[in-house]
């Protein structure tokens, strides 16, 4: 029983909750007072059967996901567990209760292996009259379009005639308590719930998901381009007195600060000292800090510039543009008050950056490779923002930044084969793999393809490569450099050349991993590994394509694009 000042005070903060709400708030308090278990009522159930379905970038959707079907298994409830990219979307109109948790990746994106189910959602579906239904969106509330599938996913359902049976929870990248919450109250829903006590069922000890932002200092920043090269690509060490928590697989994320220049024009622009004080989402500062390292003004997103236009009475701009050419175009109106025009603007989004250290053979240090982005626009020379914040790091400088986990990005047991693929930047987390694997004397073998423009140019970390070849860290390298020959080779390319053998190390359990851009590499890649388990197994493309799927499914087919 609680004293009468709390109950008070629990009465007061539930005032006006609706059913489903005050369900939620109960798994809640479920989850707070839990200690690496989900205490889930005990009853018997209501429905026969569920679907849960997920959609995921980095595996955390899936986790939730998987802990909902096993709680519904251990209750007598029979589940059908799918991933969205082998869901068949003739069977939504044919649901009766429906659970989806569903991650936002980019942009406000759906992962990739939703994006059908998404579009389906979106267009071509049927009404959805009989299903009732519960989503757990996942996102990062600094992206301004935070959980934003899941949310989109949610509406559709909801204007498709579904009934929805518990509010949509949307999580933070701190999703493990909110996580927990959705699953015990869909619990509650779907159990007549006994007068026993309740029984507590086990799950993984959870992982660290906050945001612990750690300080550094560039030891190293060095371009590995050679001389002539079209790029130029900077290998960046980062030493820390306080232990980073990484493993290979993780990325690193940092805040960019915009170009000094830039802040200079736009205040210069809108007529401004940076003295100023101003007001974000959860502090107050310097007008100075805030277009600095606070607010991005670099190739604004048409959200904002509609926003813009609506509110100064401005012709809508065409395209994405940056702050001072916007203010240039359409100038401030004079009555226009300074803080209206920082509310327009949008957070800077952190930048992740594929680890390339292993902290087991880089003590106190992490490291990572950027491609400086340079390109032109209209005529105009334009720059990345992080890739070109970190690439002008100068040795001594302090770096603030935190580690976003990818546990769908991991190393198997010591002694599984792999296969790793990755061009250019993509063949950072591979650097980290190899040395991890070194230095615990991993019986494992190892099988790199890498591939960029030049061999003499553009061969990244060849030196080390060559060490651990020669010491049997390594035990296969091909590689691929697409401008030294007539007709350009790709990574692809040497997959196929050696297709047998490729097939082997599958057939002989080894794990797959690819790295680097998604469009139009990883797609590629995965047309030609199709192609390989189709030649070498006998197989029919879409036999070949079931099989991959088993092996995502199976954890042994791994893929970390961009």
């Amino acid at each position: 029983m609680l004293p009468a000042d709390k109950l008070l005070k629990l009465q007061s903060a539930l005032a006006g909750f609706s059913k489903d709400e005050l369900l939620w708030a109960s798994g809640y308090a479920f989850a707070l007072a839990g200690d690496g278990v989900v205490a889930v009522p005990q009853g018997k159930p209501l429905v026969n059967k569920i679907t849960v379905a997920y959609g995921t970038e980095t595996g955390n959707s899936k986790k939730i996901a998987l802990q909902l079907a096993n709680a519904a298994k251990k209750s007598g409830i029979t589940v059908k567990q799918v991933a969205l990219d082998q869901y068949r979307t003739a069977d939504l109109d044919k649901e009766e209760y429906f659970f989806l948790a569903l991650s936002t990746h980019g942009d406000g994106e759906a992962p990739d292996a939703a994006k059908k189910f998404y579009d389906f959602v979106h267009n071509g579906a049927p009404q959805l009259p009989k299903m009732k239904y519960s989503v757990v969106a996942l996102g990062d509330s600094v992206y301004p379009l935070f959980c934003k599938a899941g949310a989109d996913v949610d509406e559709r359902f909801a204007a498709l005639g579904a009934q929805s049976i518990l509010t949509r929870v949307d999580c933070d990248v701190d999703y493990l308590q909110d996580a927990d919450a959705w699953v015990n109250s869909v619990m509650q829903l779907l159990l007549e719930k006994s007068a026993d006590a309740q029984p507590a069922i086990a799950k993984p000890a959870p992982l660290k998901s906050g945001r612990q932002v750690y300080s550094g200092k560039i030891v190293s920043n060095i371009n590995l381009n050679d001389n002539g090269s079209a790029k130029a690509t900077h290998h960046i060490e980062i030493a820390c007195d306080e232990t980073v928590d990484y493993v290979p697989g993780d990325s690193l994320a940092v805040i960019a600060h915009n170009p000094l220049a830039l802040v200079k024009r736009v205040l210069q622009l809108i007529g401004a000292t940076g003295g100023e004080q101003v007001a974000l989402k959860k502090e107050t500062v310097s007008l100075q800090v805030a277009l600095s390292s606070k607010l991005n003004l670099l190739r604004l997103p048409k959200r904002v510039l509609d926003k813009y236009a609506t509110a100064t009475n401005a012709k809508p701009a065409a395209e994405f543009i940056d702050t001072d050419e916007l203010l240039i175009a359409s100038p401030l109106p004079k009555d226009f008050k300074l803080q209206q025009f920082i509310d327009l603007l949008e957070p800077i989004a952190p930048r992740y950056y594929s680890i390339a250290s292993s902290a087991a053979a880089h003590n106190g240090e992490v490291h990572v490779l950027v491609s400086r982005v340079v390109y032109a626009l209209n005529g105009k020379p334009k720059s990345g923002l992080a890739s070109n914040f970190l690439s002008d790091l100068p040795e001594g400088t302090a770096l603030s930044f935190f580690i976003q986990k990818n546990d769908a990005f991991r190393l198997p047991a010591d002694d599984k084969n792999i296969i790793m693929i990755g061009p250019g930047t993509g063949v950072a987390p591979f650097r980290a793999f190899v040395a991890e694997r070194d230095s615990r004397g991993a019986g494992g073998k190892n099988w790199l393809f890498f591939g960029d423009q030049h061999f003499k140019k553009d061969f990244l970390y060849q030196s080390e490569w060559l060490d651990y070849l020669q010491n049997g860290a390594l035990h296969r390298m091909d590689v691929a450099f697409s401008r030294d020959t007539k007709q350009k080779v790709y990574v692809q390319h040497k997959l196929k050349a050696q297709a047998a053998e490729v097939y082997q190390w599958l057939a002989g359990g080894a794990h797959i991993y690819v790295c680097g851009s998604k469009y139009p590499m990883s797609h590629d890649v995965e047309n030609a590994l199709i192609e390989i388990i189709a030649d070498q197994g006998n197989k029919s493309p879409e036999e070949a394509q079931q099989l991959l799927h088993e092996l995502k499914e199976e954890g042994r087919y791994l893929k970390d694009v961009y």
